[in-house]
């Protein structure tokens, strides 16, 4: 029943601010026991854990990228967004919005990923 979706600018110069949205539709997903993610693919690379945000909004991200990274979300609706500063050229990524099963594990980056994943939007830094 979960659908999840990513929306971003496809190309975003260096320098400049990545934002991506991910929406979210279907029920039993507005619960404690799910945290909402961030993870990356660069090409040719694998998956990248970025950040995560809670039911009750508190935010969590990977030390590399926590001063770059802001994860926010409007609780009264489904979309949740991910931003990125001060991009170059290996942020470039295709962005996915998982979700994440806190349950299965206290430490947030390792917590399971739901079955269910979006395409992924990719976004390439470029000038």
């Amino acid at each position: 029943q979960v659908q999840l979706q990513e929306s971003g600018p496809g190309l975003v110069k260096p320098s400049q601010t990545l934002s991506v949205t991910c929406s979210i539709s279907g029920d039993s997903i507005a619960t404690e026991r799910y945290s909402w993610a961030w993870v990356r693919q660069p090409p040719g690379k694998g998956l990248e854990w970025m950040g995560v945000i809670d039911y009750d909004g508190t935010t969590y991200y990977s030390p590399s990228l926590k001063s770059r990274t802001s994860i926010s979300r409007d609780t009264s609706k489904n979309p949740f967004s991910l931003q990125l500063n001060s991009v170059t050229p290996a942020d470039a990524a295709v962005q996915y919005c998982p979700l994440q099963d806190r349950y299965s594990d206290t430490n947030y980056e390792r917590a399971a990923y739901l079955e269910v994943w979006g395409q992924g939007t990719l976004v390439t830094v470029s000038s």
